[in-house]
């Protein structure tokens, strides 16, 4: 069976990337930081996709 990693919220991604949380607001607003997605009103980000991205960045 494959296990899932449960979707990481914005708080979760900013803890992790070592950003406030606003200055991802302000990526995703121009088009730029982690893929995310909305669930509703919340943003949830694949914990898969944003250590993806986060090689991308140092590449």
């Amino acid at each position: 069976m494959v296990a899932i990693e449960p979707l990481w919220t914005i708080h979760d991604v900013s803890k992790y990337l070592g950003v406030p949380v606003g200055t991802l607001y302000q990526w995703r607003h121009r088009g730029m930081g982690p893929p995310a997605v909305r669930l509703g009103k919340h943003l949830r980000y694949q914990p898969a996709a944003v250590r993806t991205w986060v090689t991308e960045q140092v590449a």
